[in-house]
């Protein structure tokens, strides 16, 4: 049995109304546990958009979620990063933006 452990997993899509919510559902029915989440639009253009998460699960199960993820249509990238940090750095990116 592998630990259970944070990653920041960040993604970007396109700024739909549903895809969010795909995002979510993809990580629930894994029963990963999402720490933080914070969600934007590109300020250049509001078609775009994307999503910082924390979650809380092993790394497996991690992977799993990142392939998932990538076979979503709206989707175009998705990275992992062990650990809280790039979490932090990346939100921080993002509210220094307004």
């Amino acid at each position: 049995m592998s630990m259970k452990q944070d990653f920041t997993i960040e993604l970007s899509a396109d700024n739909n109304f549903s895809v969010l919510n795909r995002i979510i559902n993809i990580l629930n029915r894994r029963r990963v546990r999402i720490k933080k989440l914070m969600g934007f639009e590109d300020e250049n253009d509001f078609r775009r958009g994307g999503v910082i998460l924390l979650v809380h699960t092993t790394a497996d199960l991690t992977e799993k979620c990142k392939h998932q993820l990538e076979k979503l249509i709206e989707v175009d990238e998705v990275r992992v990063h062990d650990g809280s940090n790039a979490y932090l750095e990346l939100s921080e990116r993002i509210v220094d933006v307004d």
